[in-house]
């Protein structure tokens, strides 16, 4: 039994003819153009992405750096900013204690001019570092015009207070002992009955004085918050200058004399400047009128 197998091959022939047309449809295609056309439209697109592509990373980059300079000179003017800001704050500070200082200087001077007796503006300089608030130094001493005993005053919120007294003089500078040194005593009166006492201090700043030789029979006529005052007796202080008011009063069994406490009418935590008195001699700023009245 004859069996027969049909396979296809390519023979030479085919296989030229198989060429043939393709070199005839390239051949076309160039003279038509297409093919070119293709090409150059291929190779557009491939140039267009890149170009695109480096584009975008060359934008970007340059955004980046931009960024960074812009972020850069932002926080350098937020530092700018910052430091004029302090610089107006300090100068407002400044400005504020300038004009505070000029006020209490205004006000110490419109009362020295109304003081009848002499007087010398002076500046605490220093205290005493053995204890805080038991002595102070002035700026102002006998080539001045300040000398021993002298009564020192002060003004705080508009009123004149005791201070204490000079009690030991240098040529610039002068040593003054407060009201409220267990060794200050200060011939005082109680302004509205004028009963005479003696007021000493107890040693502290935050301490009431107290005042003695008040005699019980008063007791009726007096009130907490009354003003005590210089009495000028002893020629050592003018009269009627604030001390303190009463804050409390005591009767004791054992005593004629009411037990008072003052608390001093000067903040002397807080005291800067002071008057110096000069009990021996006229105050030249006063008016012939002003002298007259008083």
């Amino acid at each position: 039994m004859d069996s027969s197998k049909h396979s296809f091959r390519f023979g030479l022939s085919e296989l030229l003819l198989i060429v043939f047309v393709l070199f005839s449809g390239v051949m076309l295609a160039f003279h038509s153009g297409g093919f070119v056309i293709s090409v150059q439209k291929v190779g557009f697109t491939v140039l267009s992405s890149l170009q695109k592509g480096v584009n975008a990373v060359t934008s970007g980059v340059g955004e980046t750096v931009n960024a960074v300079h812009e972020l850069a000179r932002l926080r350098e003017e937020n530092r700018e900013l910052i430091e004029r800001l302090k610089n107006y704050e300090i100068l407002q500070r400044t400005n504020s204690e300038i004009r505070k200082e000029n006020e209490r200087l205004k006000e110490q001077l419109d009362f020295s001019v109304q003081f009848q007796e002499k007087n010398y503006p002076a500046k605490i300089i220093g205290r005493n570092p053995d204890s805080l608030y038991s002595a102070f130094t002035i700026n102002k001493g006998s080539r001045h015009g300040i000398r021993k005993n002298m009564p020192v005053l002060a003004v705080q919120g508009g009123i004149v207070g005791l201070v204490g007294k000079v009690v030991t003089v240098g040529a610039g500078t002068s040593l003054v002992m407060p009201i409220y040194d267990s060794k200050c005593t200060v011939s005082a009166r109680i302004q509205n009955t004028r009963d005479i006492g003696l007021v000493t201090g107890d040693g502290s700043a935050d301490a009431p004085l107290s005042m003695s030789y008040i005699k019980k029979r008063v007791l009726d006529e007096l009130n907490y918050g009354d003003l005590i005052v210089t009495s000028g007796d002893g020629g050592n202080y003018m009269s009627d200058i604030p001390i303190g008011a009463i804050s409390e009063i005591k009767v004791l069994d054992y005593d004629s004399s009411l037990s008072i406490k003052v608390m001093p009418i000067i903040d002397f935590s807080r005291i800067e400047n002071v008057i110096v008195s000069d009990l021996r001699e006229v105050n030249p700023l006063l008016t012939s009128e002003q002298a007259q009245k008083n």
